[in-house]
This record gives structure tokens, sequence and C-alpha cells, in this order.
């Protein structure tokens, strides 16, 4: 196979490779065919289709989740540059090495009303950690700049970067026999010392009420801890360590505001004060240091930890004797209970009602688009997911406002088969009936919750997806044991509730937890 003949497009494929690059998403277009055709012609890198580049950018996003490396998502020129802006900002949020490649017309162009242009250096603004523009090499200080320029983007490996090619025509000359030799540079990363390593365990161990928080992706019953102690001042920590990414829950946050300090833990020596407390930003391994601490109260239980680990159980204890009624609420609880008894299954839960739900019933470790929190992508994210973990099962999770904006995730001649979709439709935004004071709103249901009648049906039979629907009970124990069985093709359960009943199925789940006694 022959590559480009573009030098600009061959160096970067070379230090793409280098760089450990092993997947791209690629969309449709001219201007970028170049770059694609060397993504396709290169055997150490798996091209993954897709014509919406809106879902392009969250399904590339959805594979760096499973890989932990960096994954290119290339467009055209114009534009589709544009449409990634979303999945972009969800991975510098999450600190994902998603490359975006772009391609360009020649400068000379931009702004002259030619086809498909627009300035697209700097297009995605803050939320990328570096952004180039590749010029088209004339001699050997321009391609040790072009050389220089992608070494520096792809040595950001905890956020997104732009890389951005002007190519000029002819565009579809591929007659170079192999790609260029490239001067790869390496970061090398300093490890946490071993005396700060100490020093975050002795302090956590000699404060009164220290606690561990881990943000997003799993924060088990939590909400519901809270909600139980959340007036009694003894149940409130001293120190917080923090690791991880947003915490869900608005009510456990405002509880740990009322700590004394917190410790933020993470890989960049980003400054984020969720809580309000921040006092020590601490640069290293977060997994490092959750597995000292956890190492360290095996060795000796604090009473603090030990007392909300009683609490905890009280939670389960009174989570245990709810009998929930056909529900968005028991369709998740009886899924987690299934996926609990599988040898190896993978989680995504989008965002609203499903991730909340999550955090009262998910069994295990779980994706979540937490960066900016939207509901668009999440689809997207889980069918990359679903890609990069294959043969294992990937569950996603999705309330009908979610699945519907992104139902174009669908729309992939690549779906992979381990995909299982549970859809939780009760015609609209259901959580927005659980504001208090949104109801005396004439507003809330056909405006702000966007109130509808759509199924998923028509989009699954025209995208090859296995569809059941559960109306009720029986339906839906039949429909979960489906959906968790082997499959030659993706499988979705679309679960149809009455919005009322699933709030006040909420409302009583939540008076359950209140009226459980703690002693």
């Amino acid at each position: 196979m022959y590559y480009s003949s573009k030098e600009n497009v061959n160096i970067l494929t070379a230090l793409l490779v280098a760089h450990g690059v092993r997947h791209a998403v690629v969309c449709p277009g001219s201007r970028n065919a170049p770059i694609v055709h060397n993504l396709e012609a290169c055997p150490d890198i798996q091209c993954h289709p897709l014509t919406d580049e809106r879902s392009a950018g969250f399904c590339a996003l959805g594979i760096t989740d499973a890989t932990n490396q960096p994954v290119v998502v290339c467009v055209t020129s114009g534009s589709a540059l544009l449409n990634l802006a979303p999945a972009v900002a969800e991975a510098y949020y999450r600190h994902r090495p998603l490359v975006v490649v772009s391609a360009d017309r020649p400068p000379q162009w931009i702004d002259q009303l030619d086809g498909q242009t627009l300035p697209q250096p700097d297009a995605l603004g803050r939320f990328v950690a570096k952004a180039v523009s590749l010029p088209e090499p004339a001699d050997d200080e321009t391609r040790w700049y072009c050389e220089r320029l992608v070494n520096e983007a792809l040595l950001e490996h905890r956020a997104p970067v732009h890389i951005n090619i002007a190519i000029s025509e002819p565009l579809f000359d591929f007659s170079c026999p192999s790609l260029p030799a490239v001067r790869c540079m390496e970061r090398i990363e300093a490890e946490m010392p071993n005396h700060v390593l100490s020093h975050i365990g002795r302090m956590f161990m000699l404060s009164k009420r220290p606690m561990l928080i881990s943000g997003q992706p799993f924060n088990h019953r939590l909400d519901e801890m809270v909600m139980m102690v959340e007036h009694d001042e003894s149940y409130v920590p001293d120190l917080v360590v923090y690791v991880g990414l947003p915490i869900v829950s608005k009510r456990v946050r405002k509880f740990l505001r009322r700590s004394k300090e917190s410790w933020l833990i993470n890989e960049t020596g980003e400054v984020s004060d969720p809580l309000m407390n921040l006092t020590k930003v601490i640069v290293g391994d977060s997994d490092m240091v959750v597995d000292h601490l956890h190492f360290l109260l095996e060795q000796d239980p604090h009473p603090f930890v030990q007392r909300w680990q009683t609490l905890a159980a009280k939670v389960d204890e009174a989570v245990s004797t709810f009998d929930a009624p056909f529900s968005q609420l028991l369709a998740v609880r009886q899924l987690e209970m299934r996926l609990s008894a599988l040898p190896m299954v993978y989680r995504h839960y989008a965002n609203s009602t499903a991730i909340r739900l999550a955090n009262s019933f998910a069994t295990g470790a779980l994706w979540c688009n937490r960066g900016v929190n939207g509901i668009e992508g999440s689809l997207s994210t889980a069918v990359g997911q679903a890609m990069a973990v294959s043969p294992w099962p990937l569950f996603c999770v999705i309330g009908d406002l979610s699945f519907f904006y992104d139902q174009n995730a669908l729309w992939n001649n690549q779906l992979p088969s381990n995909l299982r979709i549970l859809l939780l439709n009760n015609g609209g935004g259901g959580i927005f009936r659980l504001l208090p004071g949104l109801e005396k709103s004439p507003a809330r249901d056909a405006l702000v919750s966007a109130a509808h009648h759509t199924t998923a049906a028509g989009i699954c039979q025209q995208c090859g997806v296995g569809y059941r629907t559960a109306v009720d009970a029986d339906s839906l124990t039949d429909g979960l044991q489906w959906l968790v069985s082997a499959s030659d093709r993706p499988l979705l359960l679309e679960v149809t509730t009455d919005a009322a009943i699933d709030e006040q199925v909420m409302r009583s789940y939540y008076q359950t937890i209140l009226r459980y006694p703690i002693d």
C-alpha cells in the first residue's frame, strides 16, 4: 500500500504510530482524504468510519476510556471541525487523550468565500491543551518544524489536542512507497515521592474525622448515606482527600463543603475546588494514594471510617426493604442484579436520571460523561467503549432524550455486536419532575421536559439492532433476560414507563431511606 504524496500528512502518520496511536475514528470528506488514506494504509492503526462528526468525537472518546490510549478523530475542513466541540469539551474536563486531526484549506483562501473554509487554527479554544497547524514542508527546516509541532501535541497525554493540517491540491496522489523516518520525543514522568505518600497517609490517619472521596465514575449510595445524617454534625469530616472527577450528587457536595479542609490529588496539578475548602493540590497518581490509604485502613481501621461503613450497611438494609413497582428504578435495579452474576461486564450510564440510579444500584465500576454532564454523545461514547472492550459486553443505560438526541451513534457500519442498550423511556426528561417548584410552571412538561411519544423500534430496525420492549414487570423480567443473553448483533430493550409513577417511586424510595433507623 502506497501513502499520500503530502509530506506533512506522512510526518503526522509516522509520529502517530511512534506515539502509540492504534485507533482512529474517521469521517468522510475530500480535503481529509489524504489523511484517511494514510490511516487506513498504516497496518498499526485500526480505522472506524463514522459519518456524523458529532457522534465520531464521542465514539473516539469512548475508545480512549476503554484503552487509556490516545485516539484520533479525523475530520475534513470547514464546519466539520466545529461539530467536534462538545466531545472535545467533555474530553478536556475528563483529561482524556483525544487527538483531533483536521484537514484545512490553504491559508490564503480563508475568509475569501471559498467552499468549506473558516479559520480552523485555535477553533477549539481553551478546550485543547495544545493546538498546532502544520505547514506544507518546502525544506529541511519546515520538515523539522512539522515534526516538532506534532511531537509537542502528542506529548500531551491528559487532555485533548488539535492538529490542523493545510493541504493543497492535488489531493489524491498516493505515490509514496513508505512513511518517513521521524524523531519521536518522549516525556519521562516523575513518580510521587515516598515521603509525600507517607505524609498523606500519616495526616489522614491522624485526623479525627477523615474521609476519602472518589468522584465519578462511582459513589455507591453516598447520596443516601448523606441524606440520613446530613443534619448530624458528628458525621461531617474534618479532612477530605478527594480524587477522581465530579461528584454527581448536589447533596453530597453541599455536605462535604462543611468540612474543615480538602486535599485534591491529580496527575496534572490542576486546581479545582468543588468543595470550597481546598488547602492542598498534590500532583501524583491518585490510584497510588487510594491503594496506600486502603492499606493503612486495613492495618489500623479508623473509627470514623468504620462509622461510615456501618452507615453504609444501614443504607443497604433500608434499600433491601424497598419493594419497587414497575418503573425505571426497578429496571436498573433488576439489570444490575443480573450484571453482578456475569464474569466480565462493562457499563456506561448516561447523564441525568440514569447516572443517579447507577449511584444507588450499580454493582461495579462504570463510565459516564461527567466532564460537562451533557446529554449529547452518551450513546456514541458507549459505542466507542464497546468497540474497544469486545468481545465482553458493554451495557449502556440511557434515558430517552439522551438516546434520541444521539441516535446517529447507531448509524454505524461497524456497530459492535457486544453493545447492549437499556433505554429508559418515560416520554421526556423525567428528572425535571423532581425539581422543587418547577411543577408550578405550565412550561414544565412540553418545553422544559421535552415531552414526546417517540419509540426506538424504527431506529433499531433500520440499524440492524435487536429490539424488544417492556411495559410491565413480567415483560421487564423477560426482556432483561434477553438483553444479557449472547447475541451476534447489538440489542436494545426499551422500558416504557409512566413519568408520574417514576416520580412517585423515586420519592417513596427516598422516604424509605429517611424513615429507616440508624441506631
